[in-house]
């Protein structure tokens, strides 16, 4: 028979008492008595629409309501896969339903080749159909639509819920996306009229509680902050990031990780940081991310390995087999694995490197290496913002180059 298997979760980071309005809202369409069995959470990139999804999906799962989550990302080659999200929302159904689990082993059984189906007919047969849950609804959760790999497929997606979806009133699902047009347009389609609509926006009193959490911690942690007595940050300090995030968490969530790195002082980096915004003044740029940009353009400038910057970025923006692994983009760029983590050591506050079963002292294989978020690699991409930090052709080109150098020699480890 054919096993399914879970798609991994990246968690995100909540920090609690944040959102709450929003959430209260998520748990009174999820137990209201109405024919919305649709809810879409939309907002623009930094707004935290994550990090609620995770906080929904705790909540349910602590009161037994959660039937199964896919956050879908970008470059994540099981996560950014539309023909996962199914086969991974049916085991995760299986684990908490034995009789749902028993009906789902005999359909595979009968038909092994149905995790193989369209997207229409694997939510109707491997979700839908065995689904005989009793009592309460349960909730699926699916967050991030439009990082799904292709724009053709999220819109099929979005039609088969509203063509499935009705047949099974026990089930209701919460989408979570980027405004994005082709979305939209599948939103106003009147068969999914009576799908609800919950608009994210910025929200500086919940940035306010994430900067002052954070910074709180920093200073309780940091092995520099110790013996520090005077109040750090100042009320000044916290304020002037607050408006500088204009009420994203993206912004805040950066400047965080910007200052917490254990290689240099908070105190002078948080310094660093209003120095930065205020060489230029906001209105000079009437560009939404301006201030994130210039965050963004002096992290990569303090990157003194140059000359590799580029190709390194490049390899993690063409996003092959995830996780990627930092011997991986060495093999493909000639490059030993100590020079690709020298090259990224300056960048921890906009890529995430992980280390498995090894201390990050050790030189080992399993060390994986993650965007933190999407508005990074959309900077790289877009000439007007990132300027001469830009994913350009010719960067493109040299990659091709270095993936045939790769392909002739005698042992090419990227799944490509």
């Amino acid at each position: 028979m054919i096993q399914l298997t879970a798609t991994p979760i990246h968690r995100v980071t909540r920090v609690p008492n944040t959102r709450m309005k929003i959430l209260n809202r998520l748990n009174q369409w999820s137990q209201e008595d109405s024919n919305s069995q649709i809810m879409w959470m939309y907002g623009p990139a930094g707004t935290g629409k994550s990090a609620i999804a995770q906080s929904f999906c705790d909540e349910l799962q602590s009161q037994n309501r959660l039937a199964g989550s896919f956050f879908f990302k970008r470059g994540h080659l099981s996560r950014e896969d539309s023909t996962k999200l199914w086969p991974t929302i049916a085991y995760q159904l299986a684990l908490i339903s034995q009789s749902f689990k028993n009906t789902l082993a005999m359909r595979l059984t009968a038909d092994p080749a149905l995790v193989d189906k369209s997207l229409s007919i694997q939510l109707q047969k491997l979700v839908i159909e065995p689904y005989n849950a009793s009592g309460d609804s349960l909730i699926i959760v699916i967050d991030g639509l439009d990082e799904c790999e292709d724009e053709r497929h999220q819109q099929e997606l979005l039609r088969s819920i509203a063509r499935s979806l009705p047949s099974q009133p026990l089930l209701r699902i919460l989408i979570a996306s980027r405004p994005e047009a082709h979305i939209k347009d599948v939103f106003d389609d009147p068969a999914l009229q009576l799908c609800k609509r919950l608009g994210v926006s910025g929200s500086f009193g919940d940035v306010s509680v994430y900067l002052k959490d954070k910074f709180k911690r920093i200073s309780e942690t940091h092995a520099a902050m110790a013996g520090i007595s005077s109040p750090w940050p100042s009320d000044e300090q916290i304020q002037y990031v607050l408006h500088k995030s204009s009420g994203h968490f993206i912004y805040a969530a950066t400047v965080i990780r910007f200052v917490e790195d254990q290689d240099f002082d908070p105190i002078k980096r948080l310094e660093l940081v209003t120095e930065i915004q205020s060489r230029q003044q906001d209105d000079e740029d009437p560009s939404p991310y301006a201030v994130l940009d210039r965050l963004y353009h002096h992290i990569l400038t303090m990157v003194p390995y140059r000359s590799q910057l580029s190709r390194v970025l490049a390899v993690v923006l063409a996003g092959f087999t995830y996780p990627l692994r930092v011997d991986d983009i060495g093999q493909l760029l000639g490059l030993k694995p100590t020079e690709v983590l020298l090259t990224l050591r300056r960048l921890h506050s906009l890529i995430d490197i992980k280390y498995y079963g090894a201390s990050p002292r050790q030189l080992r294989p399993e060390i994986h290496v993650y965007m933190y978020h999407a508005s990074f690699p959309d900077f790289l991409r877009d000439s007007t913002r990132s300027r001469n930090f830009h994913f350009s052709d010719m960067d493109r080109q040299n990659l091709t180059i270095d993936l045939l150098k790769s392909w002739a020699g005698p042992d090419t480890r990227l799944g490509l």
